[in-house]
C-alpha cells in the first residue's frame, strides 16, 4: 500500500471505530426512551453469540479419535461450572480456554 492508501484505511478505521462509539449515545439520548427491540436485543445478543462460539468451537471435534473429544468437553463443562457459579461472560471463557490449552498439553501424553 502507498502512503495514502495507509492514510485513509487509517482513517477509516477511525471513523468507524469513532462512529459506533458516539452513535448510540446520539440516538438514544437520555430523556428518550429505549425501544423494545433494542431492550430485546441486549437481552438475546450476547447469549445466542456464545451458543454460536460453543457449535463454531465443537464443530470439527473427532469423538472417535484419541482423546474421543476429551479436552473440548472437559473445557466445555469447565465454563458451564464457571459460568453457573461465577456469571458473566469474561470468567467462563478465560477458564475454558485455559483448560482446553492445558489438556491439548496433558492429555496426548496419557493416550500415547
Amino acid at each position: 500500500m502507498t502512503a495514502q492508501q495507509t492514510a485513509i484505511t487509517i482513517a477509516a478505521v477511525i471513523f468507524g471505530t469513532v462512529l459506533t462509539r458516539f452513535l448510540p449515545y446520539m440516538v438514544f439520548s437520555e430523556g428518550r426512551e429505549i425501544p423494545e427491540t433494542v431492550k430485546y436485543l441486549g437481552r438475546v445478543l450476547a447469549p445466542a453469540v456464545f451458543g454460536m462460539l460453543v457449535i463454531y468451537c465443537l464443530r470439527n471435534v473427532d469423538f472417535t479419535g484419541a482423546m474421543f473429544g476429551l479436552p473440548e468437553i472437559i473445557s466445555l463443562l469447565v465454563v458451564i461450572g464457571l459460568y453457573v457459579w461465577k456469571g458473566g461472560m469474561l470468567i467462563p471463557m478465560a477458564g475454558g480456554t485455559a483448560c482446553y490449552m492445558i489438556l491439548i498439553r496433558l492429555l496426548p501424553m496419557i493416550f500415547q
